[in-house]
């Protein structure tokens, strides 16, 4: 069996005890009430305050949950909640579409799927919830890149790959493809990350109208277009599943 770290052990212990307890807490205090030295309290302290999760009042000289940890779980709270609002919109848009529902969100210079539905039919498929997609050349990637000034700048720092000889990795035209997903208010991916697959993606807002994630489908490109344009149908489809988990979130109609 691993062993555990002790020091991070002491650590999550000090975080709990500040979330328990007092608003405040000073070194004495924390060190007796978890059984250390107050040398080795004050450097975990230490560590804990200059990473953002713990702050020391200047005045008092005691300690109290910093913002780094609220912004943390403020994020925590903000995906859940996006994928409980999307929960019964995507299952809709799986069989309106016949196709793949991804959401997805902003993560370390990527998109992160937090939900997945499966096409609904009797094929053999595999759960993505977890998997990592590029920002450049997906359908969810661009829509965060153009509506997501964070998204944005991730994009234009990233290694923009070749994934297929259809991806899109000058910077000019990259950005030229973002003005065209805001001016019509979704984003496409035909064959750009993965030969013979297609999608579409529109994204997400919420209360504050602020991007919060993006929602697509994906499928066979022979099924996702028709004369050679993406059917008008889903396309249509995935701007309202968009629209229908925004305005749960509270933003309104875009």
């Amino acid at each position: 069996m691993a062993r555990n770290i002790q020091s991070l052990e002491r650590a999550a212990a000090m975080l709990r005890l500040l979330a328990g307890g007092e608003r405040r807490l000073g070194l004495s205090d924390i060190a007796s009430s978890l059984g250390l030295a107050k040398g080795t309290a004050h450097g975990i302290l230490r560590t804990l305050q200059q990473e953002g999760f713990v702050e020391q009042d200047d005045a008092s000289g005691r300690y109290q949950l910093g913002a780094e940890l609220l912004r943390l779980g403020t994020t925590y709270l903000d995906v859940h909640e996006l994928r409980a609002r999307a929960l019964v919109w995507t299952d809709d848009l799986a069989r309106s579409s016949g196709e793949s529902v991804y959401l997805g969100v902003l993560h370390q210079q990527g998109v992160l799927i937090v939900h997945h539905v499966f096409r609904p039919d009797d094929s053999r498929q595999v759960l993505e919830i977890g998997a990592m997609q590029p920002l450049h050349s997906t359908a969810l990637g661009k829509v965060l890149s153009a509506y997501d000034p964070v998204a944005h700048s991730e994009a234009l720092e990233a290694d923009r790959k070749a994934f297929t000889d259809r991806t899109v990795c000058d910077l000019d035209a990259f950005e030229h493809i973002l003005d065209l997903t805001r001016a019509r208010g979704y984003a496409a991916d035909v064959e750009e990350t993965w030969e013979g697959v297609a999608s579409v993606a529109a994204p997400i807002h919420d209360r504050r109208r602020m991007p919060v994630g993006a929602v697509g489908i994906a499928g066979a490109v022979e099924r996702l277009r028709r004369d050679g344009e993406l059917r008008p149908e889903l396309v249509a489809a995935v701007r309202d599943c968009a629209r229908a988990v925004s305005r749960d979130l509270g933003a309104g109609r875009f």
